[in-house]
């Protein structure tokens, strides 16, 4: 059956600035991709020093986004780290509109997501070849204009929320199952705002 958990919502001003620098937030991602992995080897898909990566992750600790885990560690002194939850965080603007400091926070944590995101469907793009017709073909980029009240593209955003969600469970059930055959990390970013021509 599919998780019915909520993505976290960020109202407090110091959690989401955690997310105001760059590192934290490809470290994030990065962790939330692999499950589980140590300073060291974060340090090395990043091109850091693994104290300045370890630093970051227990800034994120302090916050509540990513915690050690036990288990894993073959002499001791390693840390291995996870994300905190599985299902994310988000924030709404309106939290944070009250105050200058709050606003250029939602701004920069904002920008930092979307350049992250066309980093990562850049490095796709310049991919493509390696990754064969099957995933190519598969692959999709799309884009609609609809015209909509706040309240639709809010229920909208909603339903593509369950459909993801629903996705992501059937993925983790398959995977569990053993199905790892041609299995791979997808990521789908969507947008939905509003714009005048």
């Amino acid at each position: 059956m599919p998780s019915q958990r909520k993505t976290e919502r960020i109202t407090d001003l110091s959690r989401l600035k955690a997310f105001t620098n760059p590192l934290r937030m490809r470290l994030y991602r990065l962790l939330y991709a692999t499950g589980t992995a140590t300073a060291s080897q974060l340090a090395e898909q990043v091109g850091e020093a693994p104290s300045l990566v370890s630093y970051h992750l227990r800034k994120l600790a302090e916050h509540g986004f990513v915690t050690e885990t036990s288990g894993q560690s073959t002499d001791g002194r390693e840390r291995w780290w996870r994300v905190a939850t599985e299902e994310g965080w988000g924030f709404r603007d309106s939290d944070f509109a009250d105050t200058p400091e709050g606003t250029a926070a939602v701004g920069a944590v904002t920008r930092a997501l979307v350049d992250t995101r066309v980093a990562q469907y850049r490095a796709y793009l310049d991919q493509t070849a390696a990754w064969g017709t099957a995933w190519t073909d598969a692959a999709f980029s799309s884009e609609w204009m609809l015209e909509l009240s706040p309240d639709e593209l809010a229920e909208l955003g909603e339903e593509l929320d369950a459909l993801a969600r629903r996705w992501r469970e059937r993925g983790k059930a398959a995977k569990a199952a053993g199905d790892i055959v041609d299995r791979e990390h997808v990521s789908v970013h969507l947008y939905g705002f509003p714009f005048r021509p």
